[in-house]
């Protein structure tokens, strides 16, 4: 009976060298460690969970026929609970329309925290104004992973404002415009209204986004997806006019949303406008927590900034929102930005009389405390600033009245802003049975602020400064207490402004500050940044390594194994300078355009320093991390292979030579003609999956057989190369040669596969309303891929060694891999067609 192949004999398969697995193996823990701060390591949830008070309630808003049949699977629902819901049944509205718009595999019923809040402020103010609801249903479709339907989702909604129009045409107060609340993607669905042809810009005046990524696709998967960011972002840039009356707030979550991280929710180019508005939730006041991709939706403390915000919106002539755009953002700053702790007031009084028979009391010192624990009175007291001019430049109070967590009411001001300021007075109202402590004290900026530099690797020069403040507090301080400071965008590169940390502290006690970079955050800045990146790094190391057994083949006759090969040629030297001279180079106008003469993209690298997201080590660094992680890819996936060929061996025991060795024979023509057809009318990435799951048993059951007569399947199972003639080991060198390079090739279209799970994936979800996925990113590729592949699965090394073709099959995959690196971080679904060529190559070898 014979044995199982012992791939003992095949040292250099299953025998890594020490010394590189050991380095390898420690750069993949140092993505582990990146992966695991960015998921990981964050605050904790510190949002309330927004409740509905009674049963929400979602009324389907019919549709005109012609937009039923255009888009099938959306839908439009009027949001309502109890007696309102009751109420609004017939479509008699009277309210203020608000449009919600779900996100990536977002759902209509989101809409209910912000509907349910807006009711109870409504109620409150026994309706004097209130908000209508309507939210979209886009079938949960996940538009972060495709885009081919995020131009149809935009002209739903364009349907859905005007029938929404429609439903207030016989009001008294109509309105003309619809205020939008945009989560994730709906937020970039509402920014592309603009750029359709019929859209009239009078149809929006207000747009709220959270955690929409604004900047670029989180994942650019493929070309409908960037291209639609490309005309999105290019409209609202040069066509500006369009969104002139359009008022935009952009609300990321912070770093509890690893799915959209805050950097790419910036409007870099509109944040110079005045009609945009960039915040991060744990910045805004009364809100003060991070949110993650989520939550930002049902946050309750966010949820009420954004209706207290809608309330004060509101024209009490029109009884809309107010068409005013200087008066939104100044609504909109005072919920999200400032928020003075009073209510919102378009002219405030810059006079306020002091009025009553309250004790007036003088302070002249410079430090003060003033502590009471029942005062039935109210109190003022006044700071003559004449004293303190010359000797001190800020004033700092604070008291402990207001304390939420942890949180002080404190204010400071600069005196040199003050000029005709002549007196500080300090109010302290009536407590009553609490305690109440207020400090106050002049200070000179320069005695108080200590600059520290931070050394290390990836810190570049920049320097944190401390700002210190001398001050009784009224809560304990913990023994120990650590504070991670991390950037949401990188620093420009003309920026020297530095961080600066605010502490206050006591004056009786003594505190110790290090300031430290932790290495385990700075590779989670770098994964959370680029990790989207490291597929084009892995893909790019294991060309260099199938270039690299290609010329071993051809020089000494013999392949190496996979990680043999990947940890010779896998050189950062060989890829990294290449992009850096190129990107270098494009700074000068006549490379420029001999650059645009060639047609050929703009280099990923110039639009990440566009982004300031590029720094000299960075590739560098995800070169490394693709290095491992396609070292310990390939042994993971050898000694699968290993597994599958031992059970297939066990389970089919043969006991002969495979029926045809032809590079293409009737049935496989079929196949791939089949597939072919399966791309063009269904879903291209199911083709590709298929071809893969088929070529991958085929490679373990040809592989086991060499391509010599008689019954060399005992020779091959049974005997060591030691005992078998020369012809035997002829031909299991061939078979163990064509063993290693498919493997490799496996390991490519594994790759190429996962790049295209994504459209795969959206058309089984939306199956039954379309067997045919369009548009299709993955169609042209899948019809060369199957055809390529079709002959590729059957071929052997003996017909590459001898091709006319074969040095340039060894020479072309450098170059591929420095394409892959210069054009596919920002543009993954690039990524497969670098490898097609690679693969046609190898083909024409086979034939020529």
């Amino acid at each position: 009976m014979p044995s199982l192949l012992h791939f003992s004999h095949l040292p250099g398969l299953w025998g890594p060298g020490l010394a590189a697995a050991l380095f390898y193996g420690a750069v993949a823990a140092l993505v582990l460690l990146g992966v695991r701060d960015v998921l990981f390591l964050y605050e904790e949830n510190r949002c309330s969970m927004t409740y509905m008070y009674e049963y929400p309630e979602y009324l389907k808003i019919k549709l005109p026929k012609k937009i039923s049949r255009r888009f099938p699977a959306y839908e439009l629902y009027l949001y309502g609970e109890g007696n309102y819901a009751e109420e609004n049944k017939n479509l008699i509205l009277t309210g203020i329309p608000v449009l919600f718009l779900p996100g990536n595999a977002g759902s209509y019923k989101q809409v209910r925290s912000l509907g349910s809040i807006a009711l109870r402020k409504a109620e409150d103010i026994d309706f004097k104004y209130h908000f209508n609801f309507f939210t979209v249903s886009f079938n949960e479709e996940l538009v972060a992973l495709y885009g081919g339907s995020l131009q149809r989702q935009t002209r739903f909604v364009h349907e859905c404002i005007k029938v929404i129009l429609k439903l207030y045409k016989d009001q008294e107060f109509a309105p003309s415009s619809v205020a939008i609340v945009g989560h994730s993607m709906g937020g970039l669905v509402a920014r592309a209204l603009p750029t359709l042809k019929n859209f009239k810009p009078e149809f929006i005046n207000l747009l709220i986004t959270q955690a929409t990524p604004h900047v670029a696709p989180v994942m650019p998967l493929d070309k409908y997806l960037t291209d639609f960011y490309t005309a999105v972002n290019n409209h609202w840039i040069l066509k500006a006019q369009d969104v002139r009356n359009l008022t935009t707030l952009s609300v990321a979550g912070g770093f509890r949303d690893y799915q959209v991280r805050s950097g790419l929710a910036f409007l870099p180019r509109l944040s110079q406008h005045s009609r945009a508005l960039f915040v991060v939730s744990s910045a805004v006041p009364r809100t003060w927590a991070s949110t993650d991709h989520l939550s930002i939706v049902w946050c309750k403390e966010l949820i009420l900034a954004t209706i207290r915000a809608f309330f004060d919106l509101i024209d009490e002539t029109t009884k809309q929102i107010t068409e005013d755009p200087k008066m939104r953002m100044l609504v909109l700053n005072h919920h999200f930005v400032r928020h003075p702790a009073k209510f919102f007031e378009e002219d405030p009084e810059t006079l306020t009389e002091l009025k009553g028979t309250l004790i007036w009391m003088k302070i002249k010192s410079s430090k003060w405390t003033y502590t009471v624990y029942n005062e039935s009175d109210g109190k003022y007291f006044m700071f003559p600033l004449s004293n303190h001019r010359n000797t001190y430049s800020h004033v700092h109070c604070q008291n402990s009245m207001l304390v939420r967590k942890y949180l002080l009411s404190i204010v400071t001001l600069k005196l040199q802003e003050y000029p005709s300021l002549s007196d500080l007075v300090v109010y302290v109202p009536a407590i009553n049975g609490n305690k109440f402590t207020l400090d106050c004290e002049f200070f000179k900026e320069d005695s108080r602020m200590v600059q520290l530099p931070v050394t290390h690797l990836f810190s570049f020069g920049r320097y944190n400064a401390l700002l210190l403040q001398n001050l009784k507090t009224a809560f304990v301080v913990p023994s120990f207490t650590e504070i991670s400071a991390k950037l949401h965008i990188a620093q420009p590169e003309n920026d020297s402004t530095v961080a600066v940390l605010n502490i206050y502290s006591s004056s009786d006690c003594q505190y110790e500050v290090t300031i430290k970079t932790s290495f385990s955050q700075v590779l989670g800045q770098v994964i959370r940044f680029h990790g989207v990146s490291l597929p084009v790094y892995v893909v790019s190391n294991i060309l260099l390594a199938y270039g690299g057994q290609i010329s071993a083949l051809i020089s000494t006759g013999h392949c190496s194994d996979f990680v043999p090969a990947l940890t010779r040629a896998a050189k950062p030297y060989k890829v990294d300078p290449f992009v850096n001279v190129v990107k270098f180079l494009l700074g000068f106008n006549w490379f420029k355009d001999i650059w645009n003469v060639l047609f050929l993209p703009e280099l990923d690298a110039v639009l990440l320093n566009k982004q300031d997201m590029w720094f000299p080590l960075v590739s560098l660094i995800l070169f490394l991390f693709g290095t491992g992680i396609a070292y310990w890819g390939g042994i993971l996936f050898s000694s699968s292979l290993r597994l599958l060929s031992s059970l297939w061996l066990s389970l089919t025991r043969p006991s002969g030579l495979p029926k045809d060795s032809k590079l293409m024979t009737p049935r496989r023509a079929f196949m791939a003609i089949l597939l072919v057809f399966v791309s063009c009318t269904t879903c291209g990435a199911f083709a590709i999956l298929i071809i893969y799951l088929h070529y991958i048993p085929l490679r373990i059951q040809t592989s086991l057989f060499t391509f010599m007569g008689h019954n060399t399947v005992y020779f091959l199972f049974t005997m060591s190369p030691e005992t078998a003639s020369p012809t035997t080991n002829t031909a299991i060198d061939n078979v163990v040669n064509s063993l290693k390079i498919h493997i490799t090739i496996i390991n490519l279209l594994t790759w190429i596969v996962l790049l295209c799970l994504p459209s795969l994936i959206y058309w089984f979800k939306n199956l039954r309303y379309n067997i045919r996925l369009d548009p299709d990113p993955c169609r042209t590729m899948a019809i060369i891929l199957v055809s390529t592949l079709g002959i590729l699965m059957n071929s052997s090394t003996t017909k590459v060694k001898s091709s006319k073709l074969s040095k340039i099959a060894a020479q072309l995959p450098l170059p591929l891999s420095v394409a892959v690196v210069a054009f596919g971080p920002m543009h993954l679904y690039r990524v497969p067609y670098f490898v097609i060529c690679s693969l046609l190559l190898h083909v024409l070898c086979c034939i020529v």
